[in-house]
């Protein structure tokens, strides 16, 4: 690639980047996500005055990110919509920029990385052993399945609860270090419903039921301290499920 090739993909996600950085810009790009509106509007909305709303949107609409309609109302642009969809896990990295200043989400393959505003709506919880009691509840309460990627052997405590809940129909997969032996971590009851593989490196701790999920990232070095992210978001509990069945895919049975 030329210099000036360079150049001009550097001044076009600079000036991109230069846009989104006004509340009142990203603002207007919101508002317009659900609807048309006329330039009076968005002023009345925003809080502004018309010209600064009339600025506003001149910028938005050089910057092809909206468009004006021949109705006279401002509508958001295919272009624009694909921005704020992208921008939706800076947006959410961002809030959360203290756990992942020490958390690694670069071990996840990238299509997962890039889908990470997807964990927007789930409860970031940093208390150990809050997060080791709901991933406990969340087996408890499961009828379906329950699945895990697990660091190390399931709890004493848990391995009665995960009988009963196998001999009721629960179907039960865990992934864990390939260097643990299955009878480590394996209920004793039927192993008709229940299935172990293994994986030299596993990024993340897991916990998903048809109920909800929770996904604890390693630190950075690859320590677990169980902090991160429960909840029962629809959008959530999808991206644990690809997350776990893109690993489960590559593991080896046990």
């Amino acid at each position: 690639m030329s210099v000036k090739k360079k150049l001009e993909n550097r001044e076009g996600i600079e000036r991109l980047f230069f846009e989104l950085a006004s509340e009142s810009r990203l603002s207007i790009l919101r508002e317009l996500q659900s609807e048309n509106l006329k330039m009076q509007e968005i002023a009345r909305r925003l809080d502004v005055t018309a010209t600064e709303a009339f600025r506003q949107l001149e910028r938005l609409s050089a910057a092809l990110l909206v468009q004006r309609q021949p109705d006279g109302t401002f509508a958001i642009a295919e272009y624009g919509k694909l921005v704020l969809q992208l921008a939706s896990s800076l947006d959410f990295v961002s809030k959360r920029r203290d756990y992942f200043s020490t958390h690694d989400v670069m071990r996840l393959p990238f299509q997962f990385v890039n889908r990470l505003g997807e964990l927007s709506q789930a409860k970031l919880v940093m208390d150990t052993v809050e997060n080791l009691n709901n991933g406990e509840r969340a087996f408890m309460d499961a009828e379906q399945y329950g699945w895990g990627i697990a660091e190390g052997t399931i709890p004493i405590n848990m391995i009665p609860i995960m009988n009963e809940r196998i001999l009721k129909g629960l179907k039960l997969k865990m992934l864990i270090p390939e260097n643990l032996h299955s009878a480590s971590v394996s209920p004793t009851a039927t192993a008709k419903n229940m299935e172990t593989r293994g994986l030299p490196d596993l990024p993340a701790i897991v916990v998903l039921t048809e109920k909800e999920g929770g996904i604890c990232f390693r630190q950075v070095g690859g320590r677990v301290d169980y902090a991160g992210f429960f909840g029962k978001d629809p959008i959530f509990h999808n991206w644990v499920r690809d997350l776990f069945l893109y690993y489960w895919d590559k593991g080896k049975r046990i």
